[in-house]
């Protein structure tokens, strides 16, 4: 009998160490930058700019403008000098100025955008009247429409705000705060003769 109650008292120990060292394991430390926040790689930025092209704006407010060309249509990308890496968020500002490369493009009447560090993007309506640029059916704002004016200087696209309060002001700070370089050539010429040579970021996110 008591060989017996030694035997059941081993296999009880063994039994309670086994769920001691599984539970230990299972309480790893977690990560503070999880698999949401980490910088993706530059296969997934270009995914999830290539998806933006398969998209329209919703009509939140306004009805969406009329496919049609205009001189603002094409990418241009800028490089923003800040060196601070951004600070991983579960909601981060939209719109927020930090360091790295943004990309965006006009065409056909949507607006496109995004920062390749973390993937954050927009897609939104678009219009042209001579040197008046109009954003709306923003869905990070989609009651504010943004005014601009926007002229093309020597491969640049240069944004200046007329009225836009979009993502408390950010939106406007972002477009504007420096110029956009184009990853168009000015003439079909430049691009054969190769006198022209699109930024190297252009490629990218």
């Amino acid at each position: 009998m008591w060989n017996v109650n030694k035997m059941s008292a081993l296999l009880i120990a063994a039994v309670l160490l086994a769920a001691c060292a599984s539970s230990a394991a299972g309480h790893t430390a977690t990560p503070i930058m999880t698999q949401e926040f980490q910088i993706p790689t530059s296969t997934s930025a270009n995914e999830r700019w290539a998806e933006l092209f398969d998209r329209t704006p919703y009509p939140f407010t306004t009805p969406l403008p009329s496919s049609r060309n205009s001189a603002i249509d094409g990418t241009y990308i800028k490089i923003d000098p800040r060196t601070a890496t951004p600070f991983p968020c579960r909601r981060c500002p939209d719109y927020a100025m930090e360091g790295g490369l943004w990309k965006i493009n006009f065409d056909d009447g949507i607006f496109r955008i995004i920062y390749s560090v973390n993937g954050w993007r927009s897609l939104v309506s678009f219009t042209v009247s001579d040197d008046r640029l109009t954003l709306f059916n923003d869905p990070n704002c989609i009651h504010d429409v943004g005014i601009y004016t926007w002229r093309l200087e020597e491969g640049k696209l240069i944004l200046t705000e007329i009225d836009d309060i979009c993502s408390i002001h950010l939106r406007a700070e972002n477009l504007s705060n420096q110029a956009w370089l184009s990853c168009q050539p000015p003439s079909v010429v430049d691009l054969v003769t190769g006198n022209w040579q699109a930024p190297a970021s252009c490629e990218e996110p």
